[in-house]
């Protein structure tokens, strides 16, 4: 028997949940719902395999999308490894759909946005850039142009 999931969201964790959510707002749109607090005796470390942990969960929407930012309190979460790449196993970015992607890079990139590099045609009609979020999470715009 198949199960009957769907996919519902997409979560960070962040080391600024304050920073995170002004970028996820106030640079590519999204609009803020809800900020959780989760002080130990909530549980949530019973879920996450933490045991004790305390944290600030931010949930954001941009259309049927959410994506959940958690600042963990305690423990705190070690960053980003610098030598990460986009080949390393797990999560390697959130995509966005544009259909202005040249200009949307150059918003971006007046707003302090580090790039990859600028927009490339991946393929025939598909163009694509890759940047990074505030505590160095890949984000990336996808253009669709045939």
């Amino acid at each position: 028997m198949a199960l009957t999931v769907r996919c519902e969201h997409t979560a960070l964790s962040v080391s600024n949940l304050e920073r995170s959510i002004a970028f996820y707002v106030d640079v590519l749109g999204f609009e803020k719902s809800d900020i959780i607090e989760c002080p130990p005796e909530r549980g949530l470390g019973n879920i996450v395999g933490i045991p004790g942990c305390s944290a600030r969960i931010a949930k954001l929407k941009l259309g049927a999308m959410m994506l959940e930012l958690f600042e963990y309190l305690d423990p705190c979460g070690r960053p980003i490894a610098s030598d990460r790449t986009q080949a390393d196993l797990g999560l390697t970015h959130l995509g966005f759909a544009t259909e202005t992607i040249q200009a949307d890079y150059q918003q971006l990139r007046k707003l302090g946005v580090k790039f990859y590099s600028p927009p490339i045609e991946y393929r025939p009609h598909v163009w694509n850039a890759y940047f990074y979020g505030p505590d160095g999470e890949t984000c990336e715009l996808r253009q669709f142009t045939g």
